[in-house]
């Protein structure tokens, strides 16, 4: 158990992702400023309306982008080990809290839905038509890298950072991409109708 400074963001960081954040309000230059500083993480957990969730990722600061007159910072971070909030703390300008890590259970994915899973990323690829960054099939956190590179929304990755079980994260990653793929072949397929006919489609 130890205290974790904490950045609470509408949105959600899975291990492994890589994103860049704009630091503008003085308690968060503050800790920012102290993990470049003492080479820390900060924790990186979603806010919404239902509230701060119980469990986020550890972020590491990995590359200073910009840095601003009045003290802003670009920066790129890179999500690590998740955490579970166990009790808020305080006395700093940012939040803070007692954490402690959220591990998997010792239960490996089957290599055939490692395979589908990459198989249907790959086809998310080509029906969007742009060059794929193909995670490792080997990677013991492949429904992280999975979720790292594909827009799912907060809720939705929530729901896997929460998840303890990757043979269940990959199961509900490959329903997504399946998903995700149906959704843009249908659209276009509904724009190239309504472009042929001269007219929009109504939709009940």
């Amino acid at each position: 158990m130890e205290e974790l400074g904490l950045f609470p963001l509408g949105i959600v960081l899975v291990p492994t992702e890589r994103i860049p954040l704009h630091i503008f309000e003085l308690r968060y230059q503050e800790l920012i400023g102290e993990c470049l500083e003492h080479e820390r993480e900060f924790g990186l957990v979603l806010a919404d309306d239902d509230g701060v969730r119980a469990v986020g990722t550890r972020a590491a600061v990995f590359d200073v982008l910009d840095r601003f007159d009045d003290g802003r910072l670009n920066v790129a971070v890179e999500g690590k080990e998740r955490f579970r909030i166990l009790a808020e703390t305080h006395g700093r300008s940012f939040r803070t809290a007692e954490v402690e890590p959220v591990g998997d259970e010792e239960i490996a994915s089957e290599p055939k839905t490692r395979e589908r899973a990459v198989d249907l990323f790959r086809k998310l690829g080509r029906v969007v038509e742009t060059e794929i960054d193909e995670p490792d099939t080997e990677s013991g956190l492949l429904s992280f890298e999975l979720a790292a590179r594909v827009d799912f929304g907060p809720e939705r990755k929530q729901e896997l950072l929460e998840l303890r079980s990757e043979p269940e994260r990959l199961r509900i990653v490959c329903d997504l991409l399946e998903r995700a793929a149906e959704a843009i072949t249908l659209e276009r397929a509904l724009a190239e109708s309504a472009s042929k006919n001269g007219r929009g489609l109504a939709r009940g």
